[in-house]
């Protein structure tokens, strides 16, 4: 057994007995006279939140009969899902960068790719309690361009360092994936499913999206930011029970993130849109027009019955990233609909929908507390006053 699977294997270990030990000293926690909004399409004016163990006990309206270890008075605040960003590049990130994770109000986080150490190291950092951050689950690689049997070796890899995702497969968006891809891609599929491997693929063109369907593929990292979502694709993405990711903040301009001179710049900083990564379908030239097809094929899956999940896809500030996401998706959609896609949703994707994505009994207490009322618009989502993960308040900024 190389070094490599000798680090997992001891880092999966270490989070049994740490989950163990976390789940017998979880805390006990009350949170009352908070709007709840529960994330199942119930809002609960003025309620409590008792939380037992680590876990929700009760979300009702009212008082509670009784109350559990500390008391967290939400007067003028609303309860929340904690955040769960499906799709983030973690890899190279530093404990500030976990912290401020938690303090945007992020609780789950799926790694978007490269090393699977990395963030194993992260992960193993955090459930210690030598670091502060999120929930992390943890990606690989596979390449299926290099073909089935690479394809299929890769997966068993992963497999074997107990590695339950891959990271984003990507495929050729114009003018569309190769035979080889396919092949490989329909390789990986089979072999995920022997082996629990979950294969995600990174499909940002309408040919991409299309043949990784075919290819079996049910987690897609990405909306199409390359050509119009047909009704007719978005059904067979609906019926085939496909899961996709938005990020549809992709291709727009941000301002005032990294300069303050009032000139549009693409999320990594550089000019906008000359920088746009992938380019567009004009002659390979970023254009812009990246941000029109995301939202209209978010919008054209959604009302589809699509299941419609979020991410940011970057690696950048983590209240300046959910920003830039929740205002692009006020364009196309209500808070109603965020909160569904960003919680449930995105829960669903994960294969998490019993643990995570909304304040009912049974759940892990990953909960939100923040200013305002989130169903009158995205800005109060940003006013994140405490966060509570696992039944532990991991920010408070009262």
């Amino acid at each position: 057994m190389n070094r490599f699977n000798l680090t997992l294997c001891a880092c999966v270990l270490a989070g049994l007995i740490l989950g163990a030990f976390s789940s017998l000293f979880a805390q006990d926690l009350t949170i009352t006279n908070a709007r709840i909004i529960v994330g199942n399409g119930t809002v609960i004016d003025n309620g409590s939140i008792v939380i037992r163990g680590g876990k929700i006990g009760s979300a009702a309206a009212g008082k509670p009969a009784t109350t559990a270890g500390q008391v967290i008075d939400a007067k003028g605040m609303s309860a929340m899902p904690g955040y769960i960003d499906a799709h983030k590049h973690i890899n190279n990130f530093k404990a500030d960068q976990m912290q401020d994770l938690l303090e945007a109000g992020y609780t789950t986080i799926l790694s978007g790719g490269g090393s699977a150490e990395s963030v194993a190291t992260l992960r193993d950092q955090i459930e210690s309690g030598a670091m502060n951050g999120p929930r992390l689950i943890v990606s690989g690689p596979v390449n299926v361009r290099m073909g089935a049997d690479i394809a299929r070796q890769q997966v068993d890899d992963l497999a074997a360092k107990g590695v339950k995702w891959t990271g984003e497969i990507g495929l050729t968006p114009e003018p569309g994936p190769s035979a080889t891809e396919i092949e490989g891609l329909k390789a990986a599929v089979d072999e995920g499913a022997r082996k629990g491997v979950t294969i995600q693929v990174h499909a940002v063109s309408v040919p991409a999206m299309m043949g990784a369907i075919d290819a079996g593929a049910r987690h897609l990292v990405h909306v199409p930011n390359k050509g119009w979502v047909t009704v007719a694709d978005a059904q067979k993405l609906t019926v085939t029970g496909t899961h996709i990711l938005g990020t549809i903040g992709f291709g727009a301009p941000v301002f005032g993130v990294f300069a303050d001179d009032n000139k549009p710049r693409f999320r990594d900083g550089k000019p906008w849109p000359a920088s746009i990564s992938g380019a567009g379908i004009l002659d390979g030239v970023a254009v812009g027009q990246e941000i029109g097809y995301t939202i209209v094929n978010s919008r054209t899956i959604w009302d589809a019955g699509g299941i419609l999940g979020y991410c940011t896809d970057d690696g950048y500030e983590a209240r300046v990233g959910l920003e830039h996401e929740l205002r692009t998706y006020n364009v196309m959609f209500s808070m109603k609909d965020i909160v569904k896609l960003m919680g449930p949703n995105t829960a669903d994707y994960l294969g998490m929908s019993d643990q995570i994505g909304t304040l009912e009994p049974g759940k892990l207490a990953d909960v939100v507390l923040q200013e305002g009322n989130p169903m009158e618009g995205y800005w109060n989502w940003l006013n994140v006053k405490v966060v509570v993960k696992g039944g532990k308040v991991a920010v408070d900024k009262r």
